[in-house]
């Protein structure tokens, strides 16, 4: 993943993915059903400018937030402060980094298509294995369509998944939800569509 690419395109006040959260980020809510005496632990791989970290701490989850671009980094940790919320930010690169210790909640959105497809198995094993028993990951993918044309601001590095793919890492998880779509995406400022795979699995609790 080039660094450089995203300190660019989150360089300047606006926020390039804009603030309100991503359509996972209230189905992970509902599915945690959080409570006075339960704060869940969530890790976003790939946070950005922090819309779904700044989302889920306001929604009182204890939050960290994980991506390669220090820009966005500081960019999250300042919208955190300004609504008044604490997160913990890692600075890492999402294809090198391997989850310790225990999340209840593993989120991503529109960011492991940086994982080299050798290596998805066992960076999807390193989640699920440090998942809580009940916890869930709430994943979603770019996939690869022919009638797709590429994305004017695709990143040169990344590699999108195959339809379904995703699905198949978690055979042995119960499936929440999952979804496939094609819609339109303004990034950059230049209209154009993706095709993604969104999914929720839930760890079993005796796993």
């Amino acid at each position: 993943m080039s660094e450089n690419a995203y300190d660019q395109k989150y360089t300047g006040e606006d926020f390039y993915w804009g603030k309100a959260p991503s359509s996972m980020a209230p189905r992970v809510l509902e599915a945690m059903k959080l409570s006075a005496s339960f704060r869940p632990k969530l890790i976003d791989l790939g946070c950005g400018e922090g819309r779904d970290v700044v989302y889920f701490a306001r929604h009182g989850f204890e939050v960290v937030g994980l991506d390669l671009s220090a820009v966005g980094l500081e960019k999250a940790r300042r919208y955190a402060t300004e609504a008044g919320v604490q997160i913990e930010t890692i600075h890492a690169d999402v294809a090198d980094y391997e989850l310790a210790g225990t999340y209840d909640v593993v989120f991503s959105t529109g960011m492991l298509h940086f994982l080299p497809p050798d290596a998805r198995q066992a960076r999807f094993e390193n989640y699920k294995a440090h998942t809580s028993p009940g916890g869930i990951n709430a994943i979603s993918v770019f996939v690869d369509k022919p009638f797709i044309p590429p994305a004017p601001d695709a990143d040169p590095g990344a590699i999108l998944f195959e339809a379904g793919e995703l699905l198949n890492y978690y055979w042995d998880w119960e499936v929440v939800y999952f979804l496939e779509e094609i819609f339109d995406c303004n990034s950059g400022g230049v209209p154009h569509k993706h095709c993604i795979d969104r999914l929720m699995v839930r760890r079993y609790q005796n796993a």
